[in-house]
């Protein structure tokens, strides 16, 4: 049930974000399952290529202060764009969608901790 309720936040801020920002947007005709396999091929790119990314880009990360992440955030949802019917209008509006992304993800997660959906205790 976890699964499910992740993929389907992650739907969620992904069509917000799309919403709120103008940089990234869904193509012309795309419906639910295609909001829904953009989701799942996020989490998938999220658990598999972003922590080689990060491991990859550790030097460089940590001459920044952590800030590079935002780059790598930027580089996975640009390579999610790239097989889904996501649209996104250049890299600089990846890693700027990335970061909207994140903050729209934060608080989606804080209500669905709040409501008790998480299936965490206490």
């Amino acid at each position: 049930m976890g699964f499910i309720i992740r993929l389907l936040v992650n739907a969620l801020a992904l069509y917000l974000l799309t919403r709120v920002y103008g940089g990234v947007s869904f193509a012309p005709g795309a419906d639910v399952v295609s909001i829904l396999i953009a989701a799942l091929v996020m989490g998938i790119v999220n658990a598999l290529i972003r922590p080689v990314l990060l491991l990859l880009s550790l030097p460089i990360n940590v001459l920044t202060l952590g800030l590079f992440t935002l780059i790598v955030n930027g580089v996975v949802l640009y390579l999610v764009a790239a097989v889904t019917a996501l649209n996104v209008n250049g890299f600089g509006a990846a890693v700027i969608g990335a970061l909207i992304l994140t903050i729209i993800s934060w608080v989606l997660d804080a209500i669905v901790g709040a409501v008790g959906l998480d299936g965490r205790d206490g």
